[in-house]
């Protein structure tokens, strides 16, 4: 199946996972879906993940983390910033603040993917991919 944004779908398949109360979701890796999946990881998004090699593209397994007495899910937003239509960079003063920095916006810079709060440390702006809250 060819997708014309993977990072979309990626997104897409997080969010259909926690409306259907699932407990952990499979994605089509590639590196930038990897080290996504690796920002929601420290930042406390996602419970677990794992890398699975299939000897094709590869396979993301993401634990998705619920509140243990809501059963509510950890992310209350996922939403795609940059889309390939309409590009959205940003420099460094200019990356935009998800919830007065109570979320994260992931940024794709020259330093490689990183959280906002990451690039203004770092002094890079970038391409805005998502915010997440």
């Amino acid at each position: 199946m060819y997708v014309t944004d993977p990072i979309a779908d990626y997104l897409t398949r997080i969010r259909n996972a926690q409306t259907a109360g699932h407990k952990v979701v499979e994605i089509p890796a590639s590196k930038m879906k990897k080290s996504i999946t690796e920002i929601l990881y420290d930042q406390g998004y996602i419970l677990k993940y794992k890398f699975v090699d299939d000897n094709k593209q590869g396979i993301i397994k993401i634990a998705l983390k619920y509140d243990p007495v809501t059963k509510v899910p950890v992310i209350r937003s996922l939403k795609r910033y940059s889309k390939p239509g309409l590009r959205q960079y940003f420099g460094v003063d200019d990356i935009p603040r998800v919830i007065n920095g109570l979320g994260i916006a992931i940024v794709s810079t020259s330093k490689g993917v990183l959280t906002d709060k990451e690039a203004r440390k770092n002094n890079v702006g970038g391409e805005v991919l998502c915010t997440i809250y």
